[in-house]
């Protein structure tokens, strides 16, 4: 059985996301298909079954896009008319028609997008550049009193089976721009996009800076200010992450900007800790009106094992620093849960962010309680574009759920994280085996042999064969299928295994 679902996140995953891309300038179609592989691959699937339209790619006599291809560089070009053929057949929906606005303490924002306090949002042109392609704000790359000296290099990746950017390190420190330079750059953009948010990201070195710095961010045109309680690659003591780590001075810090200024302010929580909503609360309690979590968390990315150096290296030494990119999405979103449902805050207005890269991610930050998420690991490998997706992804999904506003999902995912103590410990779901996808590989069997409890087994056909009495519904077999073939069957009650349901859970597998 062809699975269409694996073959298009194969092929489009494969694509290199070209800028201006050729495959697109060959078709003689007119089908933007560099747009279309690019939506798919950030899960907005029915836009790119909707930018296919009725054009069937089969029907092509000469495949001009596969030439153009610049993959085909590397190894084999992607193959271009049956992804478009195959997304075209996905069928589209209904326009989507969803109210998108939403709010960061309390100021609006046209959608809950932003680009989150980094080199991305770091001077005139390149914000511009992202407003007008469709990003509604951005928290500006800290601003400070003083300048830091940067080394070089100061990122690196972490990669998997050739899968880059799963994980991404960076030993960059605060803008390394002047005052009086990104002061310039808030009150231009906000002269020239009066409508899209101004988050102003600051970090003073004692109470005097942090005050002095909150009136010139309102001074500047700023719309809220943010207090960077976070970053982990600081060279001063008693800053950054070195703050955030110590609830009396995120208060004292929080009060001192509060003194400054009258725009709402947003603290920005370091994940170094084991409980952010402590200092979290400080902050709020200290007059915050929002939260921003999560920052990079501190790691050394890898050893070399021919010299010894780790990344990035720095004539051949490196420092610890911030770990951010998808790898870190499920620690963000428990360091949302934990603030979002903390009894030391009243559901406090919590900006997200943390591995996001697709619409999908952010609305499940959104579920987690965020009004709004901020994105920088993404944008650095993709670029603005991927705003296009996440608007229209999230329209869509919005749509095909019955919500009208990003409002209405907000927080559904808080009541179904529980302590583990009230799982229910009750039932058993074993694993069902559809036949049809199985490729024969035995990943399940050495998986489940090796790392789990011996209740699978493989027939003549090299079909997977599950014993009832020895599986124990863990699903580890379901993780690391690679062709899909594995879903969760139904649930039995541990006292029917108990009673031999082995041949009612083999019939159920099949």
């Amino acid at each position: 059985m062809f699975n269409r679902e694996l073959f298009l996140e194969t092929q489009t995953s494969r694509c290199l996301l070209c800028e201006n891309a050729p495959c697109s300038h060959a078709c003689t179609s007119h089908l933007p298909v560099s747009e279309i592989i690019r939506s798919f691959r950030f899960e907005n699937h029915m836009g790119a079954a909707e930018k296919v339209g009725n054009v069937s790619c089969m029907d092509c006599s000469n495949p001009v896009c596969m030439s153009a291809c610049r993959r085909k560089k590397l190894d084999s070009a992607v193959e271009i008319p049956e992804v478009l053929e195959q997304i075209r057949r996905i069928g589209v929906a209904a326009k989507p028609e969803v109210d998108l606005t939403t709010t960061i303490c309390g100021v609006r924002c046209e959608n809950p997008f932003l680009l989150s306090s980094s080199v991305v949002g770091s001077d005139y042109e390149m914000v511009a550049k992202a407003f007008d392609m469709g990003w509604a704000g951005v928290a500006f790359k800290t601003i400070g009193l003083f300048v830091p000296e940067e080394v070089s290099p100061r990122f690196a990746d972490m990669r998997k089976e050739n899968t880059p950017y799963v994980g991404f390190k960076n030993i960059e420190q605060i803008s390394d721009h002047t005052l009086e330079e990104n002061m310039g750059y808030l009150k231009k953009l906000k002269e020239n996009y009066p409508s899209k948010v101004i988050v102003a990201s600051i970090m003073g070195r004692d109470e005097e800076e942090w005050t002095k710095l909150g009136a010139l961010m309102e001074e500047a045109g700023a719309d809220v200010v943010e207090c960077n309680f976070s970053c982990p690659n600081m060279t001063e003591e008693g800053l950054g992450s070195d703050v955030g780590t110590h609830p009396e001075l995120v208060a004292k810090y929080v009060k001192a900007v509060k003194r400054g200024t009258k725009l709402p302010v947003l603290a920005k929580m370091t994940p170094n800790i084991t409980n952010m909503e402590i200092p979290a609360a400080a902050a709020m309690e200290a007059g915050a009106e929002g939260l921003a979590a999560i920052n990079t968390i501190k790691s050394i990315m890898n050893v070399n094992l021919d010299d010894f150096s780790s990344a990035p290296s720095v004539a051949g030494k490196t420092a610890v620093g911030g770990y951010s990119g998808k790898a870190v999405k499920p620690i963000a979103l428990r360091f949302i849960h934990d603030m979002a449902v903390s009894p030391l805050m009243d559901r406090p207005e919590i900006s997200g962010m943390g591995g996001i890269e697709t619409w999908r991610d952010a609305a499940e930050f959104i579920a987690m309680g965020c009004s709004t998420v901020q994105v920088t690991t993404a944008v650095m490998q993709y670029g603005y574009r991927i705003i296009e997706d996440m608007i229209d992804g999230l329209s869509r999904y919005l749509t095909e759920k019955g919500y009208h506003s990003v409002a209405e999902m907000q927080g559904k995912a808080l009541s179904h994280i529980v302590g583990t103590d009230e799982l229910d410990r009750s039932g058993i779901s074993f694993p069902k085996f559809n036949r049809e996808l199985c490729v024969g590989c035995g990943r399940c069997y050495i998986s489940c042999y090796d790392g789990g409890h011996q209740a699978i087994t493989i027939d003549s056909n090299r079909h997977p064969v599950l014993n009832g009495k020895k599986c124990v519904g863990c699903h580890l077999c379901l993780t690391i299928c690679p062709a899909g073939a594995i879903t969760p069957g139904k649930v039995f009650s541990k006292v029917r295994k108990m009673k031999a349901v082995d041949a009612e859970a083999e019939k159920e597998a099949v």
